[in-house]
């Protein structure tokens, strides 16, 4: 059966390998809130991929380990974030930064949703005047929100001007492997490597029921989070039910292959409907994400059989989201669809 949901990696369903590992689990007793066997495996994991000093804590989703991890970063009340305006925290988590850590967003406008050392040095006049709201912590996300990718070396360049500030880096990591897996490069290198503080290492978007990792890259910050994560309403009961969904997709390079496979049909996608007239895409297809601009008639006829969300009403920024489970077949019907309905125009 040929798949019409564009929407969002969120859409599809669990990979077979993170089901039998929740089957697996669903035995006997075991201690509870992460002192089972499951998390300690996944907590191996983590290091394995991530560096020796490297500590994992299975939550429960994306904004719940970003609010978590800047908690663990934000020290005082007049502490603020350094983010691009089109960051997650900043726009599609409901205003959960501001409202659970009374934390003021430092938004910066960019061009392909990616912030650069300039960008944060422009946000740090007021260090260190009174009068002014203090940032702490610089936040961006890999891959952005508009599907582009920081390369490590862009990585450590914001992290080196952060820290030469007496800044933290914090990175949103929900489609951190997708990021990897187009840059060909390890979860270390785009994050410990690379200078960051603490990231969130995404699951549920690559085959995962609900499973999100914070990933602390500092032990001496590390010992702080089992006094915050029950406060941030992300410690679990039965937590092995959330390792042992991170331990499947950090077996085998499973993560890897399967944000290989979903960042293929997005350029498949791509590919199809270049050349085609009245559209452009917006932004360059990096990881699993489509963007493209056509006009608004072609979308509302597209929108009578596929679901996908729209960026931009104003310009007819649509967004295209492709997973670990797209088949070639669906976006070949798909890039055929939006041919005729812009032909028919």
């Amino acid at each position: 059966m040929l798949n019409t949901d564009f929407a969002s990696d969120n859409h599809a369903g669990a990979h077979p390998a993170v089901m039998a590992a929740i089957a697996a689990a669903n035995t006997g007793y075991t201690p509870s809130y992460g002192d089972d066997p499951w998390t300690a495996t996944f907590r191996e994991r983590i290091k394995e991929e991530f560096g020796d000093e490297a500590t994992g804590f299975a939550v429960l989703n994306g904004t719940g380990a970003n609010i978590l991890g800047l908690s663990l970063l934000l020290g005082n009340r007049y502490e603020a974030v350094i983010c691009p305006e089109s960051a997650h925290i900043a726009t599609h988590e409901g205003g959960a930064a501001e409202r659970q850590l009374g934390t003021k967003l430092i938004t910066v406008p960019t061009a392909d949703g990616k912030l650069t050392p300039d960008d944060v040095t422009s946000r740090l006049h007021g260090l260190g005047v009174p009068n002014e709201v203090q940032p702490k912590v610089v936040s961006i996300s890999q891959a952005t929100e508009v599907g582009t990718c920081y390369t490590p070396d862009e990585v450590a360049a914001i992290a080196e001007v952060a820290h030469a500030h007496g800044l933290l880096l914090h990175m949103d990591g929900a489609r951190l492997a997708n990021a990897a897996a187009y840059l060909g490069c390890s979860l270390r290198a785009l994050t410990t490597d690379a200078g960051v503080d603490v990231v969130g290492f995404g699951g549920t978007k690559n085959g995962a029921v609900f499973a999100e990792a914070l990933v602390v890259l500092r032990p001496e910050l590390a010992a702080k989070v089992p006094f915050l994560i029950r406060q941030s309403l992300q410690l679990a009961s039965k937590t092995r039910f959330i390792s042992a969904q991170l331990t499947a997709l950090l077996t085998d390079d499973l993560w890897r292959k399967n944000a290989e496979h979903a960042n293929a049909m997005a350029r498949r996608l791509a590919d199809g409907i270049a050349g085609l007239p009245h559209i452009t895409l917006r932004w360059p297809v990096q990881s699993n994400a489509v963007f493209a601009a056509l006009p608004h008639d072609v979308i509302r006829e597209l929108q009578t059989r596929y679901t996908f969300h729209v960026w931009d009403h104003t310009e007819g920024v649509v967004r295209w989201m492709t997973a670990f489970d797209t088949t070639p077949e669906s976006v070949d019907a798909f890039a055929a669809d939006i041919a005729a309905a812009l032909k028919a125009i």
